[in-house]
């Protein structure tokens, strides 16, 4: 299991870098503050929590328990959740998609995705 999530985390840091360095490049100039920073935050977050999955999958290979095993899963819903609508929401500002605000909505998931998976990451810790 620690394995795939290495993989996972792996992955989804090296996602994170490419989109910091398109955001970076290709749309500097074409988002607003808003925008701007949202993509920012949606990298920045993806990047510290594919981090956090990376503890997970060593505290699964060193010490394994079912709270750090819950913890990761919460941090890849997060990642999906809350960076992955932040990328939504400026990809559709970019195109002048409208009515499509409701993605907006589902951010504090995410956020709570991380919450909870950075609780069970404790859990998990205390539990050693």
């Amino acid at each position: 299991m620690y394995k795939n999530i290495f993989f996972v985390a792996s992955i989804s840091a090296a996602i994170a870098v490419a989109l910091g360095a398109f955001g970076a490049h290709a749309l500097d100039g074409l988002l607003n503050d808003r925008f701007t920073k949202a993509y920012e935050s949606a990298v920045r977050y993806q990047l510290y929590h594919s981090l956090a999955l990376l503890s997970c999958g060593v505290m699964l290979y060193l010490k394994p328990n079912k709270y750090f095993a819950i913890a990761t899963k919460f941090f890849i819903a997060g990642i999906f959740l809350f960076s992955g609508s932040l990328y939504l929401l400026t990809f559709f500002y970019l195109k002048q998609i409208s009515n499509l605000n409701f993605v907006g909505a589902i951010t504090p998931l995410g956020g709570i995705c991380f919450i909870s998976g950075w609780i069970c990451l404790a859990l998990g810790a205390k539990n050693i």
